[in-house]
């Protein structure tokens, strides 16, 4: 038998990362309402936007609009990704309660993200971390590439360690480690969690997996089997990011659910209502297939 959690946390991702890098345009009242049914499907944090630099995520342009004509739902996190100290001020006067940081594990990706090295965007979040703390916020960070780099190959579990190490001193309250391109096997999510075991206590922890050769799932099984209870997922299987070539979509919402559920699993989260959620922005973006697996078979199933 397995040794499975009898509860995971399900870490929303849709309307950020799987919106950022979409060429149609997504008006602001769609995305309130993408948003809002994800909150009505139960899930407990959903990031809600960027305060990016509109001319980097133009498509993002609109977080101060998005945050402030958001229906909040009582017991539901909303967290918004920020950059820098910029960013910050930006999601401060729009009322945020929650921010993300990101950083990588890769160098190249990090210059590339965010036009600097691991080192400087260390140095810069140190400062973002204590003015959010001081505001009460709270706090997520990202490492990105946390075990392939689409410009440096394998990253080593022994070069995320000392970021994670990093990040905990500053107090961020959660860590989420990024297959930011989706080439990441078990093996590797094995390697990276005896790393990190006796520094990152696992109510802490979260993985990101991108599902580009079909592994997202199996990883997310070898986490589970480690005593990991956090994952992050996007409705519809949207998203990937505009800075790394290969990234195709997220680990779609309803695939994970759907895993979880047949497992025994509770996450509180309606698969039916993610299911909805999702149908309503591919709507909107015009997708024919979606990229979600639990999707197309939805589709098959009524053209039989």
């Amino acid at each position: 038998m397995m040794n499975l959690p009898a509860t995971v946390r399900v870490v929303e991702v849709g309307a950020r990362d799987g919106l950022q890098n979409e060429p149609t345009p997504v008006p602001t009242e769609v995305k309130i309402r993408f948003i809002e049914m994800l909150a009505e499907a139960g899930l407990p944090v959903i990031e809600a936007t960027s305060f990016v630099s509109p001319r980097w995520v133009p498509q993002l342009a609109d977080a101060e609009a998005v945050i402030q004509g958001l229906s909040r739902r009582e017991g539901v996190c909303y967290p918004v990704l920020v950059p820098n100290l910029k960013g910050l001020e930006r999601a401060l006067q729009a009322g945020v309660d929650a921010i993300a940081i990101f950083t990588a594990a890769s160098e190249t990706f990090c210059q590339r993200n965010l036009n600097r090295t691991i080192e400087q965007s260390l140095q810069e979040f140190e400062q973002v971390v204590a003015q959010a703390k001081a505001a009460r916020l709270w706090v997520r960070g990202y490492i990105s590439t946390a075990f392939v780099c689409p410009y440096e190959g394998r990253i080593a579990p022994e070069a995320v360690k000392p970021i994670v190490e990093r990040l905990l001193e500053m107090g961020v309250d959660e860590i989420s480690l990024g297959d930011t391109i989706g080439a990441a096997v078990p093996t590797q999510i094995e390697q990276l969690t005896d790393a990190l075991e006796p520094i990152l206590p696992k109510e802490r922890w979260a993985y990101h997996f991108h599902n580009t050769y079909g592994t997202a799932l199996a990883n997310v099984l070898t986490a589970l089997q480690r005593g990991i209870t956090i994952f992050d997922s996007s409705a519809g299987g949207l998203g990937g990011c505009p800075f790394a070539p290969g990234a195709s979509g997220n680990l779609a919402t309803e695939d994970l659910l759907y895993m979880l559920h047949g497992m025994g699993i509770e996450t509180g989260v309606s698969l039916e209502k993610v299911v909805a959620a999702a149908q309503y922005i591919l709507g909107h973006l015009n997708r024919a297939t979606p990229p979600s697996h639990y999707l197309q078979a939805c589709q098959c199933g009524q053209g039989n």
